[in-house]
């Protein structure tokens, strides 16, 4: 990798724009960060709730809204925003510049409400730079080889951001927010939540992956292949707030450094299911081919040559796998498929947790302690996962911030006080 450009890349998320004085407030903050950083680059989102508006509107002329006809509506939201903005720093004299990602050339492949970015052609934002104006740039769409334009689902805006700071080789990714930066949870849920001066890539990818909404989880993979550091901080103020970078831990015991929680999630079972080789690859290749990632899996031990499979996906997939359901039920490959979507995920997320014996026994005892049942369990080597009812998820969260980050946190073995990094 080349030595860093002297270009800041910002993104602004929904939240940031999304009233006409928030995009003057907006406007008067970039203005304050171009004396030190006169190569600006903006990506922004929609206003506020207009994208879960549009889905609205969509859901009024079809039940199933999807493919191209929804991108094209959905990208809509984005041109707004940008074209507002624009408008709002050439009122205050600054030479600015709103691009669609037809503009920019920004090309993803031709999966429609899904799509990935394959390639940015630089070379307009570069132009525009050089002739001393702020790149304003539209997040969440792309364009194909087509010419199609193309969404990159829920939270693309982030994934932009890092995509163009990583073709740009940009000095800092900045993703500007509604919050302070990261914290150890949901600031709305635990009030108590730690406020994280830095994480690792890997651990911003699993808190995003497990329901953090501060930041998509793709972006953090794009910034991490190519090194860009990512500064998650406040639209609202100008103090520091998070630091998501690479290089050695903090730590070198293993250490929660957050607990995640995800409600848009559902659980799917299917029950009286074969017990012979390549089922199990049967049905997950039909999910792929569909295009549904799955969040979690569970195969039951099998009695009397029939077993089960369950798995979490996300609640908004639910539909798009349903035409599956029927298919395996024809073809044998289970008898019964039950969906449940009253169902939530919890996680504590850290370096090395798999190393450090207890820490999962603690999670589960703090849920105990609040009588609340767990359905599924899943861990990794920075994680350790649990299904359990959302109307506990709140209090399961609150419980297990508790455990690692209250006084009982403090009081737990001193070789891995839990959240001393961030102190």
């Amino acid at each position: 990798m080349t030595d860093r450009s002297d270009i800041l890349v910002q993104k602004y998320g929904g939240s940031s724009v999304a009233t006409p004085e928030k995009i003057r407030a907006v406007a008067d903050r970039i203005c304050q960060c171009r004396h030190d950083h006169p190569r600006m680059v903006v990506v922004v989102s929609a206003m506020g709730k207009t994208t879960d508006q549009l889905v609205s509107l969509a859901r009024e002329v079809t039940s199933r809204p999807r493919g191209r006809e929804m991108d094209l509506l959905l990208a809509s939201g984005e041109q707004v925003a940008v074209s507002l903005l624009g408008l709002a720093l050439q009122e205050r004299g600054v030479p600015a510049i709103s691009l669609t990602a037809a503009h920019c050339g920004i090309r993803t492949d031709d999966a429609f409400n899904r799509a990935r970015i394959q390639s940015i052609d630089t070379r307009r934002i570069h132009q525009e730079l050089d002739a001393g104006k702020v790149v304003i740039i539209a997040g969440f769409q792309g364009i194909t080889e087509g010419h199609e334009i193309t969404t990159l689902g829920r939270g693309g805006g982030d994934i932009t951001g890092a995509a163009v700071a990583a073709a740009l080789n940009a000095s800092v990714c900045e993703i500007c927010t509604d919050v302070d930066g990261v914290f150890s949870a949901d600031p709305s849920t635990v009030p108590g939540a730690k406020l994280l001066p830095e994480v690792s890539f890997e651990e911003a990818i699993e808190m995003a992956s497990s329901g953090a909404k501060v930041l998509h989880p793709r972006a953090a993979e794009i910034c991490m292949k190519y090194n860009i550091p990512i500064h998650v901080r406040s639209s609202f103020h100008m103090r520091p707030g998070t630091w998501i970078h690479g290089g050695e831990t903090l730590m070198e015991e293993a250490a929660v450094v957050g607990v995640s929680a995800d409600r848009k999630i559902a659980k799917i079972t299917l029950l009286d299911v074969p017990d012979r080789p390549g089922i199990a690859a049967t049905v997950f290749q039909h999910l792929a081919n569909a295009d549904i990632n799955i969040r979690l899996i569970i195969q039951s031990a099998a009695a009397q040559n029939r077993a089960r499979i369950t798995f979490i996906l996300d609640e908004d997939l639910v539909d798009s796998a349903a035409d599956l359901f029927q298919r395996w039920k024809d073809e044998g490959i289970a008898g019964q498929v039950v969906v449940e979507p009253h169902v939530a995920k919890i996680s504590i997320i850290g370096s090395r947790l798999a190393s450090k014996p207890g820490l999962a026994a603690r999670m589960f005892a703090a849920l105990a302690r609040e009588g609340i049942n767990i359905d599924c369990i899943s861990s990794s080597e920075m994680k350790v996962a649990c299904v359990i009812g959302a109307e506990h998820l709140d209090r399961a969260v609150k419980a297990v911030h508790e455990e690692f980050f209250g006084r009982r946190g403090e009081l737990a073995n001193g070789d891995y006080l839990i959240g001393s990094a961030a102190e």
